[in-house]
């Protein structure tokens, strides 16, 4: 795979109540990915990236929600998640908070 690809493929952790319970509880961290990002890539940017082994990634297309903007009744951009399972001794810490 092209190096540049894998580390352009994670946007940044998705950080909500119930990725932090899944991560707390199931070694599971939530990331957005691009929107054509493959699971092999997927799983390849976090193990270099934060020096982790993944056992399973599950991705899961987001339909952007119907809001009003002002006035005016919009889209917001769909977008896409990975659901990264580790392996048993492997951890992620994100600048303290775990």
């Amino acid at each position: 795979m092209n190096e540049e690809r894998i580390m352009s493929v994670l946007l940044s952790p998705h950080v909500s109540e119930k990725s932090a319970l899944s991560a707390d509880k199931n070694n599971q961290h939530v990331f957005r990915v691009i929107s054509d990002a493959k699971k092999s890539e997927i799983k390849q940017a976090v193990e270099k990236l934060f020096d982790v082994k993944v056992a399973e990634v599950n991705t899961i297309s987001m339909k952007g929600k119907r809001k009003n903007f002002g006035k005016r009744p919009g889209k917001r951009s769909d977008w896409k998640k990975a659901v990264v399972t580790l392996e048993s001794g492997n951890d992620i810490n994100f600048g303290g908070f775990s």
